[in-house]
């Protein structure tokens, strides 16, 4: 059955979702409107980027390609004033869980080909087809900046950190993100995605862990609705 997101956790399956669809949490760890596979991207015509500036572009590429795991808690912060927290697991491609701390009674798993929106206090689950949320690109297998599928829109370097702003190019009214580097060490701190009606969520990761070792079942949604499990409060 597939029903509305209600706010605020919509967010980050509508990415990190708006993908994180997301991370991204996913996103992304989504973060960007791609089934997962490989990401690919262009810059704007209007963006007038120097050497350092493409520099800067190929090493957050291959930072970002290193990363195969992330464990990370987070927390999410909407522009309607909503605000949430949790934990996150990645792995690419295709893989998310989202567990949202009480009262937020929200699960979202990503196995691959589906994003599992649950709702533990209305007793709801929702499929979504992974492709078709902006949290692809934290779950992509490969991300390129030299091809045409997705559309760098935004480059900046501010207080210590570098921002590029991504969207699908044949679907740019469909969402955008925002990720947010450590210009030190190129590694990805925070996204914010934009939704179509404008809402935009700013996901922060706290004390991540990259390329460690994570149980498939963490990928696996198992609907507690079948064979009398459910309950309200677990995980």
């Amino acid at each position: 059955m597939r029903l509305p997101f209600p706010a605020p956790v919509a967010r980050i399956a509508d990415f990190l979702i708006v993908r994180c669809r997301t991370m991204l949490l996913a996103a992304a760890a989504g973060l960007l409107l791609l089934a997962p596979g490989e990401a690919s991207a262009v810059i704007a015509p209007q963006l007038a980027l120097d050497q350092d500036a493409l520099a800067q572009l190929q090493r957050i590429e291959d930072s970002l390609n290193a990363v195969k795991t992330v464990r990370s808690a987070f927390r999410q912060y909407a522009s309607t004033g909503e605000n949430a927290q949790g934990q996150l697991y990645l792995k690419r491609p295709g893989r998310l869980r989202v567990e949202y701390q009480p009262p937020v009674p929200v699960l979202v798993v990503a196995d691959g080909t589906f994003l599992v929106y649950y709702d533990r206090k209305l007793e709801q689950v929702s499929h979504i087809p992974l492709g078709s949320t902006p949290a692809g690109i934290l779950l992509d297998k490969h991300l390129s900046l030299a091809d045409d599928k997705l559309l760098v829109t935004d480059y900046q370097r501010v207080d210590g950190t570098i921002r590029v702003g991504v969207t699908r190019k044949d679907a740019a009214g469909e969402g955008s993100i925002l990720l947010i580097f450590d210009e030190k060490t190129a590694s990805l701190q925070q996204w914010a995605v934009t939704d179509a009606q404008g809402i935009t969520t700013l996901v922060t990761l706290v004390d991540p862990a990259f390329n460690v070792d994570l149980d498939s079942s963490l990928f696996v949604f198992k609907d507690p609705r079948v064979g009398g499990g459910f309950s309200r409060d677990s995980p």
